[in-house]
């Protein structure tokens, strides 16, 4: 029960259970992934301790924080380090999935999406009777934050081009593109690494963050070396993974998109700010849906689909 028909919805085949400590909190944490019916999108389900079971959709529009990791939340609720399992589904193709955390944030694992890989794999992906709808790119839209900046283009695939820049001389300069598909993310992206800095350990801990990482989930820098024993795993892991992310956050879109996003200097502030500019702006994409036979383009506007009126600010 893998892939599924070219176009068509899909969802897992099976239930799938990770468990692992959270990058941030420190705590434990195990999430549940479940099948679900087609149109559902993808929603975190979280049980807080007030005796109430929480739905959060994966929608940019509940993003919550975006301050080294993205969550997303409802009031009373929110669920942190989305980013890793968003990117995992996207890239994959599951398209509708109700994810059930029984803590604050989802297991960081190794730092990378390999385990949420795994974890489908296990499950498998089947197809629904209900087509896939694609966000599609018609004309490009910017976004500058300092001097960093972030843009959509049109492209005939998913694709992603992400550049960074550290003074750190062992990251300098470093730059990945590529079409996003399960092969290229498998190969390329999924085993990319999150990424810190030694010398900001005993900050991040005052903010009471980064209470979790350790050697096992996180490429830890100082002295302008790698300090993990094993090395790195690409030469070019650090923006690998910062393309990992960029892959997660752009899930929160809410269906694939067909178009090239370019980030230079980016983050998950970025990635989310560029996904609420892109979808505030009506004339800079459609909706489609796969050609039914070559050449056949159908393309239907998002109202004519019932879809939801995409560019509400959020808090």
């Amino acid at each position: 029960m893998t892939g599924g028909r070219r176009g068509m919805q899909t969802t897992l085949g099976a239930c799938a259970t990770i468990s692992g400590i959270g990058v941030h909190s420190g705590r434990e944490a195990s999430v549940t992934m479940h099948p679900a019916a087609a149109g559902s999108g993808l929603a975190f389900r979280l049980a807080n301790g007030d005796g109430r079971t929480h739905t959060i959709p994966a929608d940019f529009r509940h993003v919550s924080a975006t301050e080294l990791c993205t969550a997303v939340g409802v009031p009373g609720a929110s669920v942190a380090t989305v980013e890793h399992l968003m990117a995992a589904f996207s890239a994959l193709g599951v398209d509708n999935a109700a994810i059930a955390v029984d803590g604050p944030e989802v297991p960081v694992m190794d730092g990378s999406a390999s385990a949420f890989v795994e974890a489908v794999d296990r499950a498998g992906i089947v197809s629904l009777d209900a087509p896939r709808r694609y966000l599609k790119i018609l004309k490009p839209v910017r976004v500058e934050i300092g001097c960093s900046f972030a843009e959509f283009r049109p492209h005939r695939t998913m694709r992603v081009e992400v550049e960074i820049e550290f003074a750190n001389s062992l990251i300098g300069r470093q730059r990945f593109a590529a079409d996003i598909d399960p092969a290229v993310f498998r190969r390329e992206v999924a085993r990319a690494r999150t990424f810190g800095f030694l010398a900001d350990v005993e900050d991040l801990w005052a903010r009471g963050l980064a209470l979790g990482a350790s050697f096992d989930n996180a490429v830890v820098i100082g002295d302008e070396r790698v300090i993990n024993p094993e090395g790195l795993r690409y030469d070019d892991e650090f923006v690998r993974h910062k393309a990992l992310d960029a892959v997660g956050d752009l899930a929160l879109i809410g269906a694939p998109i067909l178009g090239c996003y370019r980030s230079f200097r980016g983050g998950h502030r970025l990635n989310v700010e560029a996904v609420k500019t892109l979808v505030a702006d009506e004339t800079a994409w459609t909706w489609v849906e796969m050609p039914r036979r070559r050449g056949a383009d159908r393309a239907v506007r998002a109202a004519a689909l019932g879809a939801p009126a995409y560019g509400a600010d959020i808090a």
